[in-house]
């Protein structure tokens, strides 16, 4: 903030502990939560640089607190993954926790709203969700401050919000498979009007077309955060190059673990081997990931990191201290593990 020193106590950033101690901000988040996966020395290092900068801890405010989290769903191993990070912040601060599902239904969003009234909560976590503007009038008008996690659409400029690097960790998904040598290759993408979706979807057209490799509409079909959908859309992709005649891609990138493992029982029932006749990367690295066989190659979304951030946000906007960054983006990460391979020399259709 301009004016004001670092010094200054109940005024210094999580930004600026993490630039001084040389970690990212999600590190910083880990140490004052007590996380146990943070190393001895960087955990030392960002607590001198705390008391060097005079950073004081304020949970007075905190404690007790009353934390909507509203996610569009509460039965996907994603949402799990959020629910836990938050829950771990919020259970270290004295804080609790409730939990609505919206169901992408403004009729859900507008019953949540009032019940976020009727029992007085002190802040709210909003999951893969789109502020509309008469929505934002209402907090404000309760007085509720929120955090956007993942947002939907387009975004006002002071409004908080957490997300990931997913226009990068697209790249670095496509860029991996164009690396093995394929240059037939697919994408499952997620619902049209989610921003992570659009980024990973433009990540991997970006990709392509630097490498000069085509991408027919039909091989890029839009679908949902979900298995059915991975099911669905590589079936139809499939069944439509069947009927032509075209030969089928040799790798899959999909913009979810979840849409990647439908695609797994879709070429599984029609004998294509994996990664011998298609390859495949998810996005996200949900526990799931690395139970599959093969275990599957994907994008690392740090989703408890995000869960983390959101949440020590949210709580020292409660405690009165100031927003030093609205928008903040958690780097990605490729995993590769064993559903990616170079192409076969012949890309024989399974029969």
């Amino acid at each position: 903030m301009t004016g004001q020193s670092p010094e200054s106590p109940g005024r210094v950033t999580l930004t600026t502990i993490a630039s001084e101690a040389g970690v990212s901000v999600s590190t910083v988040s880990k140490v004052l939560n007590g996380r146990s996966d943070v190393s001895t020395d960087t955990k030392e290092r960002v607590e001198a640089v705390m008391d060097h900068l005079g950073y004081q801890r304020r949970p007075a405010r905190r404690r007790g607190a009353v934390i909507d989290l509203v996610l569009n769903e509460l039965d996907s191993l994603w949402s799990v993954e959020i629910i836990r990070g938050v829950d771990e912040v919020l259970h270290a601060a004295g804080a609790s926790m409730v939990l609505s599902a919206v169901h992408g239904r403004s009729s859900d969003t507008r019953e949540w709203i009032d019940q976020l009234a009727a029992r007085r909560s002190n802040g709210a976590i909003l999951v893969v969700s789109e502020l509309t503007p008469q929505q934002r009038r209402r907090l404000t008008a309760l007085d509720v401050p929120f955090v956007l996690l993942d947002p939907v659409g387009s975004v006002e400029a002071l409004v908080p919000t957490v997300g990931a690097t997913n226009w990068a960790g697209a790249v670095s998904a496509t860029e991996h498979l164009i690396e093995l040598g394929h240059t037939r290759i697919a994408h499952l993408a997620g619902p049209r009007q989610v921003l992570c979706s659009r980024a990973r979807a433009d990540g991997f057209r970006a990709t392509m077309e630097a490498a000069e490799l085509p991408v027919p509409e039909a091989w890029a079909p839009h679908g949902e955060f979900n298995d059915a959908s991975g099911r669905t859309e590589l079936a139809r992709l499939l069944d439509s190059l069947d009927a032509s005649g075209e030969e089928p891609p040799t790798a899959l990138f999909a913009a979810s673990d979840l849409q990647a493992l439908g695609a797994f029982e879709v070429l599984r029932d029609r004998g294509y081997a994996i990664p011998g006749d298609m390859s495949i990367v998810g996005f996200d690295d949900l526990p799931v990931a690395r139970w599959t066989h093969p275990a599957l190659t994907t994008v690392r979304q740090p989703l408890l990191d995000m869960a983390s951030v959101a949440a020590n946000a949210l709580l020292r906007i409660i405690d009165g201290e100031p927003v030093d960054q609205f928008r903040l983006e958690l780097a990605t990460q490729l995993v590769v593990r064993g559903s990616t391979a170079p192409p076969r020399k012949s890309t024989t259709r399974p029969s």
